[in-house]
């Protein structure tokens, strides 16, 4: 460039000043440019931002509602959780997240990813849950990191806890989180799509008193997106208190007696039908589904042949074996197909026809009347009484009991059973009824199926001389003010009209079976109180000739081809107060496997009452 004339007279300090001065006036322009446009061009957007920056909305999930037995011990809880969520709105490159929270959380990227994009379905000021119930060093990783985290933050909320860990796990069901569907379904509105909802038992029937309301907290936040103070709180509601009628001490006596065996029991109140323990063997772990379980647990209670996410108590249906007995005494008795004192000479086997029956006891029992059949568990007695009787009249009477259909229970989907008829194999087979299939229904074996509940219902309705109460299982539901917002009053299905002198033989009989030398069931006794009870052995394969038996002498049959085991009991005998039904799968013989678990659960009523039990013999 060529200098004006004279410039290069300029003494060199001035010189300078000049060349000085002409930056600070660039610099100094572009500084207002700079200005201008972030004041004008942009201001909105910063203004945005700075709004942002200092205040944060965020939701307050409520606890979910108590839970408590009869007596008001707690059972279901909740629990502090810590989340891991992102504010998508402050989350510029999510990808870039994902990499980075991965090893922090230890969750693979694929799986952040799906979390994201279902949480984007949700309102944006809803934080996405990353990752739940994260332990504390998952917690401390992430705040150490939390400046390379923008939009994430830790989360704490209430989790359903379990006091007693798997205690009546079918009887409380389960949390799952919320399917897409049921978020767009009215009956679940205003839930967040990473709530948890109940998915069975008493979680699922009674959710919309369990679920809360929950708040919202408005804080401020500095640049960093760190909690200064809150500016606005809306608490959360919990949900309500739930009444249960189960007894906690007896439920964990019932289930302890199971040991590690397999199957269900139900013990209730003979006077109005309230349960007083439900249980199914073996159990689930709720608080896995509270956290969220993974696929590999799920396959693995699935792949369970022993079946732990089946509620045996209302969907197992077994032959009940012996334990029908007292049906078949009844109908004979209130027919008058059979006297009080009809009588049978034992002799292990019972012909009809071409065919021929046995008893248990291959010798036989010899002269046998009901007192003996009952007590020593004679099938021949049963087997000229059924013959004798009818199918028609012993279905009729086990209906009258409460057997062969589904009785009420609310808190989750029972089955029905069968009592088969002469009509109902027309229509399932479109073939007659034989005196055959006659013989072997007398007995609890054949086409008769009823659930463990059922089981329950029928012992307390001869114990209480033919009322057939619904069972239930909560008592009331209350708010946290302590008003009652639902409540359950006994109510009576059937008012069967037993004959009292049919009642009372079956009764004694039942009575024999525990407490008179010979009885199957004395194992179930107890001191000071009187326990009537039947036992059971029900096959679950065809029962083998005699030739067969000889020739498998010595073998050990597998587990899935033994005997079921049933027990079925009330007590007082003279003034009944509770029932109780046992089904132990594959135990083999009712006297010995689900007789003691009877005993155990009666020990545990009476013993609160001052009754001591004596020594199991």
């Amino acid at each position: 460039m060529k200098l004006k004339p004279g410039w290069a007279e300029l003494p060199v300090f001035r010189r300078r000043f000049i060349y000085l001065s002409i930056c600070a006036a660039v610099v100094f322009l572009l500084l207002i440019l700079r200005l201008w446009y972030l004041q004008g061009v942009r201001s909105e957007y910063y203004q945005r931002l700075a709004e942002k920056n200092r205040s944060r909305f965020l939701p307050v999930e409520a606890p979910r509602g108590y839970v408590y037995d009869r007596n008001g011990n707690l059972l279901l809880d909740n629990r502090p959780a810590f989340d891991i969520v992102a504010l998508r709105q402050e989350v510029e490159d999510p990808e870039h997240l994902f990499g980075q929270l991965a090893p922090l959380l230890d969750v693979p990227v694929p799986l952040l990813r799906e979390r994201w994009v279902r949480g984007k379905k949700q309102p944006r000021y809803q934080p996405i849950m990353l990752a739940g119930d994260v332990n504390r060093d998952c917690v401390d990783r992430v705040q150490e990191n939390s400046v390379h985290l923008p939009g994430v933050l830790v989360e704490v909320k209430p989790l359903r806890a379990y006091p007693y860990a798997e205690l009546a796990s079918h009887l409380f069901g389960y949390l799952g989180m919320i399917s897409e569907q049921e978020q767009r379904s009215a009956a679940f509105g205003g839930y967040r799509p990473d709530a948890l909802v109940g998915r069975a038992g008493l979680e699922r029937e009674f959710e919309s008193y369990l679920r809360g309301i929950d708040g919202e907290r408005r804080v401020e936040v500095d640049v960093r997106g760190r909690e200064l103070r809150i500016l606005n709180l809306v608490a959360p509601i919990p949900g309500n208190k739930v009444f249960m009628t189960i007894r906690r001490d007896i439920q964990q006596v019932a289930e302890d007696a199971f040991g590690d065996q397999s199957g269900a029991i139900v013990a209730l109140d003979v006077r109005n039908g309230e349960i007083l323990a439900l249980a199914s063997r073996p159990p689930y772990g709720p608080a896995s589904f509270a956290r969220g379980i993974n696929a590999e647990e799920w396959q693995t209670l699935l792949n369970n042949p022993r079946h732990p996410m089946q509620d045996k108590a209302l969907r197992g249906q077994y032959p009940p074996g012996s334990t029908f007995k007292p049906v078949t005494a009844l109908a004979a008795l209130q027919s008058a197909s059979v006297n009080a004192d009809f009588s049978v000479n034992c002799k292990g086997s019972f012909e009809l026809g071409p065919a021929t029956y046995r008893c248990w006891k291959k010798g036989g029992h010899g002269p046998t009347d009901l007192k003996k059949a009952m007590r020593e568990s004679c099938d021949v007695w049963f087997y000229q009484a059924g013959v004798a009787t009818g199918i028609d009249q012993l279905s009729k009477m086990a209906f009258a009991l409460g057997l062969g259909k589904e009785l009420g229970f609310a808190l989750d989907t029972e089955r029905s059973g069968l009592i088969p008829t002469q009509q109902w194999k027309k229509r399932r087979f479109n073939d007659r009824w034989y005196d055959g299939e006659t013989v072997i229904a007398a007995i609890g074996q054949g086409y008769v199926l009823t659930t463990p509940l059922q089981l329950a219902v029928m012992t307390a309705t001869i114990a209480n001389g033919g009322k057939v109460w619904r069972p239930r299982a909560v008592n009331r539901v209350e708010s946290l003010d302590g008003e009652t917002l639902f409540a359950t009053e006994p109510e009576m299905l059937i008012d069967t009209a037993l004959d009292p002198r049919a009642l009372k033989a079956v009764q004694q009989g039942m009575e024999a079976v525990v407490n008179e030398s010979g009885g199957t069931g004395w194992a179930a006794r107890l001191a000071g109180i009187r326990v009537a009870g039947k036992t059971g052995t029900a096959q679950v394969v065809r029962r083998k000739s005699d030739e067969e038996e000889e020739r498998s002498q010595g073998e050990e049959i597998p587990y899935q081809f033994r005997d079921h085991a049933l027990f079925i009991a009330y007590a007082p005998a003279q003034n009944p107060e509770i029932a109780v039904a046992v089904v132990v799968e594959h135990g083999e013989h009712g006297g010995s496997a689900a007789a003691p678990i009877v005993r155990a659960v009666l020990a545990s009523y009476f013993s609160s009452a001052g009754t001591k039990p004596e020594r199991q013999r």
